[in-house]
């Protein structure tokens, strides 16, 4: 089979893992040690979209032929699609021919389980062994590995790659046990903290001596599909958070099932809206960035996140008891859950109040919305009496805000 024909059918079975940020590894380049490649620069290379996401990664699957039978996924062994290999000599001269071109700026790894895990670990490894040693290819290599794997070809991978992931596909047990049989959640997630433990122990390491080898410095990440069973946007949750919690995760990664040829009847017919994986996404941010506890963002009655709004507001709605608050005398908890206001803002208004009172104007040159987080329109948000509202000049004409999220004590009424 052509190279170019290969390319097409592995690069097109790649596109359904979502695992392939680039963020989080160390910066280096090939200026001062020679070789080829970095992890920073100008152009393509430097494609980074603001929730993490790397565009600039050559992202393919070493084979797409699979032993497994997972139920959801397309290059399963009882799936009629068109099969490819590549050989690990044929992915370096890709990576270095893509690299030269501008094209890409690193390397996403993936394959189908081929004989058994660690002869596909050997083959994946093989390729970041060849690329480093032999190229001296300073570039983002992200590889994916297989908990099945034995334990010290996974810590190999560790030393090659700058981030290594391994994907527990679905949230619960249940879940996997009735579309993935072969795949134990429990394993992989035993098969995470012994990642974990060594990336650790490099760090440490590291810390004594600049000179000991580093392990996945960006960490590792995973992906779960949405979409697949009717498991709740709760349980989805709970699970990121677990992983996050105990195993630290540098991301978890949502992945809106996608419906295949021949499915299965345990598969839905129809994709879920894309919107679902949107909001998981909004609601990881929140846990890991905005304080918030899973058990906040859902509630038993609803398990599922609203879809028609973003989660914050969906919460500051259910809460309205708490607003509005006080930008002058509000702790930082409560300041990141207004809709409206990032961590960045957050962070402008606590150093801002430190030498003055906040007052309305001040929020344009804070980058605040006024549009967002003091709406004027319902749903209304009933004020204490101990607060007046908020007067504001609107295209010349003057408006009172009944409904805001925010508001400013007030000596006298305006």
């Amino acid at each position: 089979m052509e190279l170019t024909r290969k390319l097409a059918i592995l690069a097109d079975a790649a596109k359904y893992d979502a695992s392939c940020a680039s963020s989080g590894t160390t910066k280096r380049n090939s200026r001062a040690s020679g070789g080829i490649g970095s992890t920073t620069g100008t152009g393509i290379c430097h494609s980074y979209t603001p929730d993490g996401r790397c565009v600039s990664l050559l992202k393919i699957l070493l084979t797409n032929y699979c032993i497994y039978d997972c139920l959801y996924c397309i290059n399963r062994i009882s799936s009629d699609v068109p099969r490819a290999r590549f050989t690990v000599d044929e992915v370096v001269q890709l990576t270095l021919d893509f690299y030269r071109r501008n094209y890409i700026e690193g390397l996403f790894l993936s394959s189908g389980i081929i004989r058994n895990a660690d002869y596909t670990m050997e083959q994946v490894i093989a390729v970041a062994r060849t690329l480093r040693q032999e190229h001296a290819f300073r570039g983002y290599i992200h590889l994916k590995t297989i908990p099945e794997a034995a334990p010290a070809l996974i810590e190999e991978a560790g030393r090659w790659a700058d981030r290594i992931s391994i994907n527990i596909e679905l949230p619960t047990a249940a879940a996997l046990a009735q579309l993935a049989p072969e795949k134990n959640l429990a394993r992989t997630r035993r098969a995470m903290a012994g990642i974990q433990e060594r990336i650790d122990g490099a760090k440490a390491a590291r810390r004594e001596s600049r000179k000991a080898p580093a392990f996945a410095p960006a960490g590792q990440s995973t992906q779960m599909i949405v979409g697949a069973t009717d498991t709740s946007d709760a349980a989805i949750l709970e699970q990121a958070s677990s992983l996050y919690s105990e195993h630290k995760l540098r991301r978890v990664y949502y992945s809106a099932f996608s419906p295949i040829p021949d499915a299965s009847s345990k598969l839905p017919a129809i994709a879920p809206p894309l919107v679902r994986e949107h909001r998981l996404y909004q609601a990881d941010w929140l846990v890991r960035f905005y304080e918030f506890r899973v058990e906040e963002l859902t509630t038993a009655e609803a398990p599922n996140l609203d879809l028609s709004i973003d989660p914050k507001l969906a919460w500051a709605l259910r809460n309205r008891h708490l607003f509005p608050i006080d930008l002058n005398k509000a702790p930082r908890h409560l300041l990141l859950r207004i809709p409206g206001i990032g961590t960045k803002s957050v962070d402008r208004i606590l150093k801002v109040r430190r030498w003055h009172k906040l007052r309305l104007e001040d929020l344009p040159r804070l980058h605040l919305s006024l549009t967002r987080c003091c709406p004027s329109s319902s749903p209304p948000i009933t004020t204490p009496p101990r607060w007046r509202s908020i007067a504001i000049s609107s295209r010349g004409r003057s408006c009172r805000l009944t409904a805001s999220w925010i508001c400013f004590r007030r000596r006298r009424p305006l």
